[in-house]
Protein backbone atom coordinates (compact mmCIF):
# COMPACT_ATOMS: atom_id res chain seq x y z
CA UNK A 1 0.00 0.00 0.00
CA UNK A 2 3.19 2.40 -0.29
CA UNK A 3 3.32 5.16 -2.82
CA UNK A 4 6.74 6.10 -4.79
CA UNK A 5 7.84 8.20 -6.89
CA UNK A 6 10.99 9.40 -8.93
CA UNK A 7 11.61 12.66 -10.66
CA UNK A 8 14.39 13.55 -12.80
CA UNK A 9 14.66 17.33 -14.86
CA UNK A 10 16.51 16.83 -17.77
CA UNK A 11 16.72 20.42 -18.90
CA UNK A 12 18.13 21.50 -15.24
CA UNK A 13 16.85 25.08 -16.22
CA UNK A 14 14.01 23.70 -13.75
CA UNK A 15 16.36 22.57 -10.68
CA UNK A 16 15.06 24.85 -8.48
CA UNK A 17 11.57 22.90 -8.53
CA UNK A 18 12.79 19.71 -7.77
CA UNK A 19 11.84 19.37 -3.84
CA UNK A 20 7.98 21.24 -4.76
CA UNK A 21 7.86 18.79 -7.55
CA UNK A 22 8.70 15.73 -5.35
CA UNK A 23 6.77 16.39 -2.36
CA UNK A 24 4.00 17.52 -5.14
CA UNK A 25 4.18 13.93 -6.62
CA UNK A 26 3.88 12.60 -3.02
CA UNK A 27 1.65 14.75 -0.88
CA UNK A 28 -0.83 13.04 -4.15
CA UNK A 29 -0.01 9.47 -2.61
CA UNK A 30 -0.47 10.81 0.91
CA UNK A 31 -3.21 8.54 1.76
CA UNK A 32 -1.39 4.99 0.60
CA UNK A 33 0.47 5.44 3.79
CA UNK A 34 0.24 7.80 6.96
CA UNK A 35 3.14 6.11 8.55
CA UNK A 36 5.86 8.18 7.37
CA UNK A 37 7.64 10.03 4.38
CA UNK A 38 10.66 10.90 3.15
CA UNK A 39 12.70 12.36 0.18
CA UNK A 40 16.04 11.52 -1.71
CA UNK A 41 17.09 14.66 -3.46
CA UNK A 42 20.21 15.05 -5.44
CA UNK A 43 21.84 18.53 -5.74
CA UNK A 44 25.29 19.94 -6.31
CA UNK A 45 27.69 20.24 -2.79
CA UNK A 46 30.77 22.79 -2.86
CA UNK A 47 33.55 21.57 -4.58
CA UNK A 48 32.23 18.22 -4.07
CA UNK A 49 32.30 17.65 -0.71
CA UNK A 50 30.65 14.97 1.25
CA UNK A 51 27.22 15.68 2.28
CA UNK A 52 26.60 13.50 5.77
CA UNK A 53 22.98 13.84 7.59
CA UNK A 54 22.84 11.88 10.52
CA UNK A 55 19.52 11.23 12.37
CA UNK A 56 21.04 12.34 16.17
CA UNK A 57 19.57 9.42 18.84
CA UNK A 58 19.57 11.97 22.07
CA UNK A 59 16.67 14.35 22.29
CA UNK A 60 17.60 15.64 25.49
CA UNK A 61 20.82 17.21 24.26
CA UNK A 62 20.84 17.33 20.52
CA UNK A 63 24.03 20.05 20.46
CA UNK A 64 25.79 17.67 22.64
CA UNK A 65 25.55 14.74 20.29
CA UNK A 66 26.18 16.86 17.11
CA UNK A 67 29.51 18.00 19.04
CA UNK A 68 30.84 14.52 19.53
CA UNK A 69 29.89 13.24 16.38
CA UNK A 70 31.45 16.37 14.58
CA UNK A 71 34.80 16.30 16.72
CA UNK A 72 34.59 12.34 15.27
CA UNK A 73 34.59 13.40 11.73
CA UNK A 74 37.02 15.68 12.22
CA UNK A 75 39.32 13.02 12.10
CA UNK A 76 38.81 12.27 8.66
CA UNK A 77 38.79 15.69 7.17
CA UNK A 78 37.87 19.11 7.66
CA UNK A 79 33.99 19.43 8.25
CA UNK A 80 32.04 22.91 7.54
CA UNK A 81 28.61 23.92 7.19
CA UNK A 82 27.25 21.97 9.89
CA UNK A 83 23.73 22.94 11.17
CA UNK A 84 20.82 20.69 13.16
CA UNK A 85 17.45 20.34 12.22
CA UNK A 86 14.74 18.91 14.23
CA UNK A 87 16.61 15.23 14.53
CA UNK A 88 19.22 15.81 11.76
CA UNK A 89 22.83 16.70 11.47
CA UNK A 90 23.89 17.52 7.93
CA UNK A 91 27.53 18.38 7.70
CA UNK A 92 30.16 18.17 4.82
CA UNK A 93 33.67 16.88 4.84
CA UNK A 94 36.16 16.67 1.91
CA UNK A 95 35.49 14.53 -0.19
CA UNK A 96 38.80 12.36 0.13
CA UNK A 97 37.13 11.26 3.81
CA UNK A 98 37.11 7.01 3.62
CA UNK A 99 33.44 6.57 3.68
CA UNK A 100 32.90 3.61 5.42
CA UNK A 101 35.48 4.12 8.63
CA UNK A 102 33.73 7.94 8.82
CA UNK A 103 30.37 6.03 9.23
CA UNK A 104 31.54 3.75 11.67
CA UNK A 105 33.12 6.93 13.89
CA UNK A 106 30.27 8.73 13.69
CA UNK A 107 27.78 6.02 14.32
CA UNK A 108 30.19 5.05 17.54
CA UNK A 109 30.28 8.64 19.31
CA UNK A 110 26.79 8.50 20.20
CA UNK A 111 24.82 5.33 20.89
CA UNK A 112 21.97 5.34 18.50
CA UNK A 113 22.87 7.97 15.89
CA UNK A 114 22.34 6.36 12.21
CA UNK A 115 24.16 7.78 9.44
CA UNK A 116 21.27 8.46 6.94
CA UNK A 117 22.55 9.12 3.70
CA UNK A 118 25.88 10.26 2.22
CA UNK A 119 27.23 11.59 -0.88
CA UNK A 120 28.21 14.11 -2.99
CA UNK A 121 24.99 14.89 -4.45
CA UNK A 122 22.36 12.89 -2.23
CA UNK A 123 20.29 14.04 1.03
CA UNK A 124 17.43 12.09 2.76
CA UNK A 125 15.00 13.31 4.46
CA UNK A 126 12.48 11.44 6.38
CA UNK A 127 9.88 11.43 9.47
CA UNK A 128 7.15 9.82 10.85
CA UNK A 129 3.98 10.78 9.72
CA UNK A 130 2.45 12.65 6.65
CA UNK A 131 4.67 14.03 3.90
CA UNK A 132 3.35 17.64 4.39
CA UNK A 133 5.02 17.07 7.77
CA UNK A 134 8.30 16.90 5.51
CA UNK A 135 7.52 20.75 4.59
CA UNK A 136 6.49 21.92 7.72
CA UNK A 137 9.87 20.71 9.23
CA UNK A 138 12.61 20.67 6.37
CA UNK A 139 11.10 22.96 4.16
CA UNK A 140 11.49 20.13 1.46
CA UNK A 141 10.08 22.37 -1.44
CA UNK A 142 13.14 24.91 -1.72
CA UNK A 143 15.69 22.27 -2.72
CA UNK A 144 17.41 22.53 -5.76
CA UNK A 145 18.82 19.82 -7.80
CA UNK A 146 18.55 17.43 -11.25
CA UNK A 147 16.17 14.05 -10.06
CA UNK A 148 14.82 12.55 -6.55
CA UNK A 149 12.94 9.92 -5.05
CA UNK A 150 9.95 9.88 -2.58
CA UNK A 151 8.18 7.52 -0.62
CA UNK A 152 4.90 6.99 1.95
CA UNK A 153 4.92 3.91 4.13
CA UNK A 154 1.95 2.05 5.46
CA UNK A 155 3.75 -0.38 8.00
CA UNK A 156 2.69 -3.90 7.38
CA UNK A 157 5.38 -5.56 9.14
CA UNK A 158 8.00 -3.58 10.98
CA UNK A 159 7.66 -0.73 13.68
CA UNK A 160 6.57 3.12 12.60
CA UNK A 161 9.75 4.95 13.13
CA UNK A 162 12.27 6.90 11.28
CA UNK A 163 15.21 4.50 10.86
CA UNK A 164 12.64 1.88 9.35
CA UNK A 165 10.73 4.84 7.21
CA UNK A 166 12.32 5.26 3.08
CA UNK A 167 13.78 6.20 1.25
CA UNK A 168 16.90 4.01 2.28
CA UNK A 169 20.35 4.68 1.69
CA UNK A 170 23.01 2.04 0.24
CA UNK A 171 24.68 1.89 3.45
CA UNK A 172 28.49 2.52 2.77
CA UNK A 173 27.98 3.34 -1.24
CA UNK A 174 27.66 7.13 -1.37
CA UNK A 175 24.89 8.66 -3.13
CA UNK A 176 22.92 5.09 -3.25
CA UNK A 177 18.58 5.90 -2.93
CA UNK A 178 16.03 2.90 -2.48
CA UNK A 179 12.46 3.47 -2.62
CA UNK A 180 10.50 0.26 -2.51
CA UNK A 181 6.97 -1.01 -2.48
CA UNK A 182 6.26 -4.37 -2.35
CA UNK A 183 7.55 -7.36 -0.05
CA UNK A 184 10.66 -9.12 -0.47
CA UNK A 185 9.55 -13.13 0.57
CA UNK A 186 13.45 -14.42 1.09
CA UNK A 187 14.30 -11.46 2.62
CA UNK A 188 15.51 -13.42 5.77
CA UNK A 189 17.53 -16.26 4.12
CA UNK A 190 19.14 -13.24 2.46
CA UNK A 191 19.90 -11.15 5.38
CA UNK A 192 21.58 -14.50 7.18
CA UNK A 193 23.98 -14.67 4.60
CA UNK A 194 25.10 -10.78 4.49
CA UNK A 195 25.29 -10.77 8.24
CA UNK A 196 27.22 -13.59 7.92
CA UNK A 197 29.97 -11.52 5.89
CA UNK A 198 29.49 -9.16 8.54
CA UNK A 199 27.14 -6.50 7.05
CA UNK A 200 24.90 -5.06 9.22
CA UNK A 201 21.01 -4.32 9.11
CA UNK A 202 19.60 -0.96 10.40
CA UNK A 203 15.99 -2.05 10.45
CA UNK A 204 13.77 -5.44 10.26
CA UNK A 205 12.08 -3.51 6.78
CA UNK A 206 12.35 -6.05 3.90
CA UNK A 207 12.54 -3.25 2.13
CA UNK A 208 16.43 -2.42 3.62
CA UNK A 209 17.58 -5.73 1.59
CA UNK A 210 17.42 -4.23 -1.83
CA UNK A 211 19.55 -1.36 -0.91
CA UNK A 212 22.30 -3.44 0.83
CA UNK A 213 22.02 -5.76 -2.54
CA UNK A 214 22.26 -2.94 -4.95
CA UNK A 215 24.92 -2.04 -3.04
CA UNK A 216 27.10 -4.79 -3.32
CA UNK A 217 26.12 -5.19 -7.27
CA UNK A 218 27.90 -1.49 -8.04
CA UNK A 219 30.34 -1.94 -5.70
CA UNK A 220 31.78 -5.23 -7.82
CA UNK A 221 31.64 -3.10 -10.62
CA UNK A 222 27.85 -4.11 -11.91
CA UNK A 223 26.02 -1.12 -14.04
CA UNK A 224 22.55 -0.28 -11.77
CA UNK A 225 20.98 -2.04 -15.30
CA UNK A 226 22.89 -5.48 -14.57
CA UNK A 227 22.22 -4.90 -11.22
CA UNK A 228 18.36 -4.83 -11.82
CA UNK A 229 18.21 -7.41 -14.32
CA UNK A 230 20.14 -9.40 -10.98
CA UNK A 231 17.38 -8.24 -8.84
CA UNK A 232 14.67 -10.49 -10.92
CA UNK A 233 16.93 -14.03 -10.12
CA UNK A 234 18.07 -12.88 -6.57
CA UNK A 235 15.11 -11.52 -5.06
CA UNK A 236 11.66 -13.65 -4.47
CA UNK A 237 8.12 -11.75 -3.71
CA UNK A 238 6.63 -8.83 -5.15
CA UNK A 239 8.54 -4.82 -5.84
CA UNK A 240 8.39 -1.87 -7.64
CA UNK A 241 11.32 0.27 -6.81
CA UNK A 242 12.68 3.58 -7.70
CA UNK A 243 16.65 3.87 -7.34
CA UNK A 244 18.93 6.77 -8.14
CA UNK A 245 22.70 7.14 -7.79
CA UNK A 246 24.47 10.61 -8.37
CA UNK A 247 23.72 10.45 -12.32
CA UNK A 248 20.92 7.97 -13.18
CA UNK A 249 17.39 7.26 -12.06
CA UNK A 250 15.63 4.06 -12.64
CA UNK A 251 12.78 1.21 -12.21
CA UNK A 252 12.37 -2.14 -11.42
CA UNK A 253 9.33 -4.19 -11.16
CA UNK A 254 9.18 -8.18 -10.79
CA UNK A 255 8.27 -10.55 -12.59
CA UNK A 256 4.26 -11.20 -11.63
CA UNK A 257 4.06 -7.50 -11.74
CA UNK A 258 1.92 -7.50 -8.80
CA UNK A 259 2.71 -3.87 -7.23
CA UNK A 260 1.39 -0.88 -9.19
CA UNK A 261 3.89 1.42 -11.09
CA UNK A 262 3.78 4.21 -13.90
CA UNK A 263 6.05 6.44 -15.41
CA UNK A 264 6.30 9.02 -18.41
CA UNK A 265 9.05 10.88 -20.54
CA UNK A 266 9.13 13.68 -22.26
CA UNK A 267 11.84 16.08 -23.75
CA UNK A 268 12.10 18.15 -20.12
CA UNK A 269 11.47 15.46 -17.84
CA UNK A 270 10.83 11.56 -16.64
CA UNK A 271 8.16 10.93 -14.08
CA UNK A 272 7.45 7.76 -11.49
CA UNK A 273 5.16 6.72 -9.61
CA UNK A 274 2.36 4.45 -8.09
CA UNK A 275 -0.28 6.28 -9.25
CA UNK A 276 -1.05 8.52 -12.42
CA UNK A 277 -2.25 10.79 -9.95
CA UNK A 278 0.35 11.98 -8.34
CA UNK A 279 2.37 12.77 -11.74
CA UNK A 280 -0.22 14.56 -13.24
CA UNK A 281 -1.06 16.69 -9.83
CA UNK A 282 2.67 17.83 -9.84
CA UNK A 283 3.62 17.65 -13.61
CA UNK A 284 1.56 20.26 -15.45
CA UNK A 285 1.51 19.53 -19.38
CA UNK A 286 0.07 17.14 -22.23
CA UNK A 287 1.92 13.63 -22.14
CA UNK A 288 0.96 9.94 -22.13
CA UNK A 289 1.07 7.82 -18.96
CA UNK A 290 1.99 4.30 -19.26
CA UNK A 291 2.34 1.16 -16.70
CA UNK A 292 5.05 -0.09 -16.59
CA UNK A 293 5.16 -4.09 -17.42
CA UNK A 294 6.08 -7.48 -15.65
CA UNK A 295 10.22 -7.63 -15.80
CA UNK A 296 10.62 -4.02 -17.31
CA UNK A 297 13.07 -1.91 -16.04
CA UNK A 298 14.15 1.72 -17.53
CA UNK A 299 17.50 3.96 -16.61
CA UNK A 300 17.75 7.50 -17.25
CA UNK A 301 20.95 9.17 -17.09
CA UNK A 302 20.91 13.49 -15.68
Amino acid sequence: MCGIVGYLDKTRSNAGALGHTVLGMLNALGCRGPDSAGVALYGDTRDGQLVVRVALASRNDFDASAAKILTAAGKFGVVSDSSITDCYLRFQIGAEACVQPLIDAVESAEPGTEVVSLGRHLEIVKQVGSPENLEATYHVSGFRGTHGLGHTRLSTESRVDLSHSQPFWGHGYPDLAVAHNGHITNYHQLRRRYEQRGIRFYTENDSEIISIYLAGQLRNGHTLQQAFESMHRDLDGSFSCVVATDSEIGFVKDQFALKPLLFTETSDFVAIATEEVAIRSAVPGNYAVREAQAKESRIWRK
